[in-house]
This record gives structure tokens, C-alpha cells and sequence, in this order.
């Protein structure tokens, strides 16, 4: 039995002074020896916390106690090892950053696609008027996507509005929309309906409540999250690796960041490279001065940077002056 869990969910809520609420929240996890990384915003939470079953159990608990949070889902994940070193819960403008943060404009609690439990999906995927959406990133859905899936090629969510006009074509089709967990396609799935979309669907709970509640069918290669395990097997139905090496082609679900922190590139590379090249993309960033040692992971804890107190001063002052 595994000694730890791995919990992944967000919630779409109003928080009031949510800067104080961070701050608050951090403490909270911390007095639990969770780690993690939690983004807290004015709309909500977003969130992957890891620690014992005990402490797990506590947080979702306390989380389904606020009556803002009660219809929080979590995605349980049974871990070997903590997915986190440390804890991180900060305030940023949104909980998954689109771009897109008037309430007014776009509001997840007030309209989104229709929302399709994983067998739901399962069964509507391949119906010939249905296009299966990633709302990813490259990176993301170079690892692992949906069979037959229409990928964008952004490098961040936050540039998904402006790749609508090169869907015009798929207008008038069913439009299923899919993420990680769900988080995303809550707010694209919105636009697209903003945009003239008319019959837009996301899959609740993600890939990875698609993966526990449907067998992951159909969804080949490996999902990327976003902790330490930085991609995990989903598809026990008829798996496969869709991704290969950046360097020999080979294929491999292997995500690493380059060792050299001034490329600091996300790629794929197989193991054999990862060693020959020190865990760097190239030969040139191998022989970077800075580049960080490699122990075969690939990936590097953020040193902490000192807080900005001026920086958060100003940020609560123009905050005060809005209200």
C-alpha cells in the first residue's frame, strides 16, 4: 500500500480577500506537512497537495467544511513518495491564467460546456460529428493526447482565445474539450460558446478521472502533471508512448528540463541521451558553466526568491483604491 496520496482538484468560487486567504491557507497546509503548490485567486482555487493518507483526509475535510469549497472534487492519486518538496500557495490574478479574468465577459459558475462524466465522453468520442479539443499546451499534449484529437499550438493557456479563429472550421460539429483536470477547459469551453460555438461539451474531472472511471481508453501516451512525477500512465485499456526522444527519435514518455537553467527547455528524451548529454537538450548546453548537476530526473527545484513586500504593498494599495 502505497505510503502517501497526491491530490488534485479546483474550485471555480469568490473569495474575499483572497491575498489574506493565501497567506492563511499556506499555514493551514503547512501545520498538516502537506507539500504542494495551490494558486488562490479572487474566482477561487487551484490546487496539488501531497502528504499522508491522514493529512489528506484532514484537507479535504477542511476544504468541504466552507461552504465556498463544498462541491470541491479531488482527484486521489496513491503515490510511493511525496509529489512535492515544499509548500507553495500563492495569490495570482486567476486560477489557471487565460487571460481572461473578467467575470463579466467570462464566468464558469454562470455558463461552460456541458459537462460529460468519463464514460459519457467514452461513449460520444468517436461519433462522427464530435471533434475531441485539447485545451493544452505543447508540451502537455506532445506526451499524451486524446486519438484523433485537434491540438493548438500554444506554449501557454493563456494564448488559447486567439487561436479560436483556426476552429471556424469545426462550427456546427459537437466540440468535446479536454485538460488535466478539467480546470481548463471550464473557462475555454465558455469562450468557445462566447465565440459562436454552439454545441460544446468538456470532460469532467479531465484525463485523469477519465483514466480512473473509464480505463484511460483511447488516450495515448502518458498525461503530464504538474509535480515531480511530471507525467503519469493513464490508459490501461490499450496503452501506447506517442512521444520520442528530442535527441535520437527513440520513443519515450520521459519529460525532462534541460540541465543548463539559462535554456531550461521541457522536452522529451530517453534515458540514454539524458546521460550521454548530462540531462541537457544539446551539446552546447552541456558545457553551460551553470549548468545544474543531473541525477537522472530531469527536474529541478525553484530556488525560493526573497518576497517583494513593496511589490505586495502597492498590489493591496490599487486594491483598496478600486473597492
Amino acid at each position: 500500500m502505497a505510503q502517501y496520496q497526491t491530490l488534485l482538484y479546483y474550485c471555480y468560487s469568490p473569495i474575499e480577500h483572497a491575498e489574506q486567504f493565501a497567506e492563511n491557507h499556506l499555514a493551514f497546509c503547512k501545520s498538516l506537512n502537506l507539500v504542494g503548490r495551490i494558486i488562490v485567486a479572487d474566482e477561487g482555487l487551484n490546487g496539488t497537495v501531497s502528504g499522508t493518507p491522514e493529512s489528506c483526509k484532514t484537507y479535504m475535510e477542511h476544504l468541504h467544511a466552507d461552504e465556498r469549497f463544498q462541491k470541491t472534487e479531488f482527484k486521489i492519486d496513491e503515490v510511493e513518495e511525496p509529489s512535492f518538496i515544499k509548500m507553495h500557495c500563492r495569490y495570482k490574478p486567476e486560477i489557471v491564467h487565460s487571460g481572461l479574468r473578467d467575470p463579466k465577459i467570462i464566468n464558469p459558475n454562470i455558463q461552460t460546456g456541458k459537462h460529460l462524466e468519463p464514460q459519457e465522453f467514452l461513449e460520444m468520442k468517436d461519433q462522427e460529428d464530435v471533434i475531441i479539443l485539447d485545451v493544452r499546451s505543447n508540451y502537455e499534449h506532445n506526451v499524451g493526447r486524446f486519438k484523433n484529437a485537434v491540438t493548438l499550438d500554444i506554449e501557454n493557456f493563456r494564448e488559447f482565445p486567439e487561436k479560436i479563429k483556426d476552429l471556424e472550421q469545426y462550427k456546427g460539429k459537437k466540440i468535446l474539450t479536454y485538460c488535466t483536470g478539467g480546470i481548463k477547459c471550464e473557462k475555454a469551453s465558455a469562450l468557445l460558446l462566447k465565440e459562436g460555438f454552439e454545441d460544446v461539451y468538456q470532460l469532467h474531472g479531465g484525463i485523469i478521472k477519465y483514466g480512473k472511471e473509464a480505463g484511460g481508453e483511447d488516450f495515448e501516451g502518458e498525461c503530464y502533471v504538474f509535480d515531480n512525477r511530471v507525467s503519469v500512465p493513464v490508459n490501461a485499456v490499450n496503452p501506447s508512448i506517442v512521444s520520442t526522444c528530442k535527441n535520437c527519435g527513440k520513443t519515450t514518455a520521459k519529460m525532462i528540463n534541460c540541465a543548463n537553467p539559462v535554456c531550461n527547455e521541457h522536452f522529451t528524451q530517453c534515458d540514454d541521451c539524458g546521460w550521454e548529454l548530462d540531462g541537457c537538450c544539446s551539446v552546447d548546453c552541456k558545457s553551460n558553466p551553470r549548468k545544474r548537476e543531473y541525477d537522472g530526473t530531469g527536474y529541478y527545484v525553484k530556488i525560493p526568491q526573497p518576497v517583494n513586500e513593496d511589490k505586495i504593498s502597492k498590489r493591496k494599495h490599487k486594491k483598496l483604491v478600486k473597492n
